[in-house]
């Protein structure tokens, strides 16, 4: 059976006093039978690291640049973030995809770049509410995904898949338990076209998760657990969802 995984992505909130509470409240509340994760904006991941020394929670990056290293100014390399002990780096949110015009290409080549130095990429996929009324759920999805499964080729197993309907984030909206299940049957079924380890791979759900949908949908025989977003900045709510995991 695939162990549950529950990322909480801060995005870009906090601050060193506020998540110092944060991750002292997560202690408190913990451990749970679920993998837990926190990815931080850049400048915390050091304080993070410290803070969940000895911890059950694991920490990790927003983004991650696909190149090695070089004149890219602004831009924080894999190995930057292998070297502070990072354990996932998200790629491919639809926030960079929207507001930094990241193509489907480019997220696949930080995905390499992210396994390159041990660092397992979360790769999120998702469509929009007017690609959904039209239609186009599939055909968004597998598009987003198959390019890091060419990309990657036989390594495509040793990452993590989110599906994050756009049009769920932040909105206060959820997909159904049953909508969200039938995508993430679809993404399972891509992916044992490309590896034999597709029944071990994790498949997160994101998308306005609470508390009190958060068991609901993890029950779901495709959804592995979830990729947080506003909840995971209040200790409590994101200990709650991390239970449901259990």
């Amino acid at each position: 059976m695939r162990k549950k995984l529950v990322v909480g992505n801060w995005k870009m909130h906090g601050n060193r006093a506020s998540n110092a509470l944060l991750l002292a409240g997560l202690k408190e509340l913990g451990p749970w039978s679920a993998q837990v994760a926190v990815c931080v904006p850049f400048p915390y991941i050091t304080e993070t690291a410290l803070a969940l020394t000895g911890q059950q929670v694991q920490y990790g990056a927003q983004d991650c640049s696909a190149h090695e290293q070089g004149a890219y100014t602004g831009e924080v390399s894999s190995a930057m973030l292998a070297d502070l002990g990072c354990r996932y780096a998200i790629v491919g949110h639809s926030e960079r995809r929207a507001y930094h015009r990241e193509g489907d290409q480019l997220v696949a080549d930080k995905a390499k770049a992210a396994l390159a130095h041990g660092v397992t990429p979360i790769v999120c996929v998702g469509e929009t509410l007017e690609e959904r009324e039209a239609g186009r759920t599939e055909e968004v999805v597998k598009r987003q995904l198959a390019a890091v499964v060419h990309t990657l080729t036989h390594c495509i197993g040793e990452i993590v898949v989110a599906y994050e309907p756009v049009w769920a984030i932040g909105t206060g909206r959820t997909a159904t338990p049953e909508q969200a299940q039938a995508v993430h049957a679809l993404l399972r079924q891509q992916l044992r076209a490309a590896t034999q380890k597709a029944e071990q791979m994790q498949i997160l759900y994101g998308g306005s998760v609470k508390p009190d949908n958060a068991a609901e949908l993890f029950r779901q025989p495709d959804i592995d657990g979830g990729l947080i977003g506003g909840a995971s900045l209040k200790a409590a709510d994101f200990a709650a969802i991390c239970r449901a995991a259990g």
